[in-house]
């Protein structure tokens, strides 16, 4: 297999893996349960945001797994997960779960769109300006 496909397949290894968290958390938010009701609590949220917020991630994360629009849902998906950065932050919950999957929606799209690898190329050496 090329190198090429090798990355578009680690780029969608990953996608997948953070849309995973995020289906997990939608589940939990649509079963329900006194777990998600003292999270909730603790995080100072009302519990009649569970549904809303479900159906959020949902579209968010088919908006993101659909070629044409990945890019959309991965901005979409970023602001929501801001969000929870500020959340738990406000809470005093540690913040490096949310920023990691942040950063593995953006990885997974960057390994799996060529674009965006053009658009944004990695450097691999300093450029001398004489």
């Amino acid at each position: 297999m090329p190198a090429g496909r090798k990355v578009v397949w680690a780029g969608r290894a990953i996608s997948i893996l953070a849309c995973g968290m995020f289906l997990l958390s939608a589940f939990f938010k649509l079963k329900g349960g006194p777990e998600l009701e003292q999270g909730f609590e603790h995080l100072g949220l009302p519990l009649t945001m569970r549904l809303p917020l479900a159906a959020l991630e949902l579209t968010c994360v088919a908006i993101y797994l659909i070629p044409w629009t990945a890019v959309l849902g991965a901005v979409l998906l970023g602001g929501y997960m801001g969000g929870a950065i500020c959340a738990h932050w406000r809470a005093g919950d540690p913040v490096v779960i949310p920023i990691l999957v942040g950063v593995a929606v953006w990885a997974g799209l960057y390994l799996r769109e060529e674009r965006l690898r053009f658009l944004l190329p990695i450097r691999t050496g300093l450029s001398r300006v004489p």
